[in-house]
């Protein structure tokens, strides 16, 4: 298992100073409520955690990557060769419950979802990162986007495929990495507003990248690593309490976001996460499958409100943030650190080596500082 360090030793020191984490023996409360201030990090658990880590580095064997296909940099699953120049797309989809039910939601790669305002009970928007978009045949509804999605898409060398958004956007989508493509995709007769009506299917974005002179292939923007997430090699799989002294027991995980209620509930059949909202599984319309994850990130990030009316950009290009990574019903404290603007958004354990990530589909959830406190584990 290769793992990678951190560049920079200031980078380092932070993450030391602010690294987290918690004891196995919380495992057993029925619900554990998840507070920073509640985490003391043991030195002498790092030590245990190195050579844990070392053991299953050398028990790992890799499978091999059937003829003609390549590991994706999205899941680190076995897609055809043909599409590992093409860039991903990444669309804003609406989570106001008038736009349920999701159509495609399931196919998508990663999920993030976040804080779209301030107001109407902090509702949130999801952000799906598809790279085989070739195969869509309906995806959405399709939202305005925000700032934070911009500079999260970025990293991804992404197309974002939106629906307007305010004028904040605007200072961002001057740069020549921020591709995008918004208000063209189809609209479909479902009855609703106007706003809930536009759906990204079949042809439209082979015929709208065209017609925008986009690349639909990697730019110079684009990260030069194989992966975006540190994956665990093809065949094989982490188990974090093998791994690490400091775990917690989570197979249901509630979020503070409020207007929705979402939560996350994990499946020992499918040892996957399904997604709940608004007080039901999530079913997508196009095939009624349930929207779940191997792989479950939490990331504790500040905001800064921009009016009156809601507005918001995350402060996602920070460094040392605490966060948890979740699998396999366990939960591992860790930290993040996003550079740059294009820059990939890296995740830490206690000695400062990325953290090695099932492969899989991936929800990231970018909590809110002010009530990280209130994220549950049960």
């Amino acid at each position: 298992m290769l793992k990678k360090r951190l560049c920079s030793v200031a980078l380092i020191s932070m993450l030391v100073v602010s690294a987290v984490g918690c004891g196995n023996d919380a495992a057993d409360d029925a619900t554990t409520s998840i507070s920073i201030a509640q985490i003391e990090q043991d030195d002498s658990a790092d030590e245990a955690t190195t050579e844990a880590t070392e053991e299953s580095d050398s028990a790992a064997e890799a499978a091999s990557v059937p003829e003609g296909m390549y590991l994706s940099e999205t899941t680190g699953e076995p897609i055809d060769e043909s599409l590992k120049d093409q860039r991903p797309i990444a669309a804003m989809v609406d989570n106001e419950k008038t736009a349920l039910p999701h159509y495609g939601l399931s196919e998508a790669d990663v999920v993030y979802e976040l804080m779209n305002s301030t107001a109407n009970d902090r509702i949130t928007r999801l952000m799906a990162i598809v790279k085989d978009w070739g195969s869509i045949e309906q995806l959405g509804s399709i939202r305005s986007t925000r700032p934070t999605n911009i500079l999260l898409m970025a990293e991804w060398n992404a197309i974002l495929c939106h629906d307007g958004g305010p004028y904040y956007n605007d200072q961002y989508f001057q740069y020549d990495w921020a591709d995008h493509l918004s208000g063209v995709f189809s609209r479909v007769d479902n009855g609703k507003a106007r706003e809930f009506t536009e759906y990204i299917m079949s042809g439209d974005l082979e015929k709208n990248i065209e017609s925008a002179g986009l690349s639909a292939t990697y730019n110079e923007y684009a990260n030069e690593d194989d992966s975006h997430f540190n994956f665990t090699p093809w065949g094989t799989e982490v188990n974090l309490d093998e791994v690490y002294d400091k775990t917690y027991s989570a197979t249901d995980i509630t979020l503070p976001f409020w207007h929705n209620g979402s939560r996350l509930r994990y499946d020992e059949s499918t040892q996957e996460y399904v997604y709940y909202e608004y007080d039901s599984e999530h079913l997508d319309a196009e095939d009624n499958e349930p929207l779940s994850f191997k792989n479950v990130i939490l990331q504790n990030c500040t905001f800064s409100q921009l009016d009156e009316h809601g507005y918001l950009i995350y402060n996602c290009i920070d460094a040392g943030q605490s966060g948890w990574y979740i699998t396999n019903g366990k939960a591992k404290a860790i930290t993040w650190v996003k550079s740059g603007e294009t820059e990939i958004t890296r995740y830490y354990d206690d000695n400062g080596d990325e953290i090695q990530i099932n492969t899989g589909k991936t929800y990231i959830g970018l909590i809110p500082s002010d009530t990280w406190s209130s994220v549950s584990f049960e």
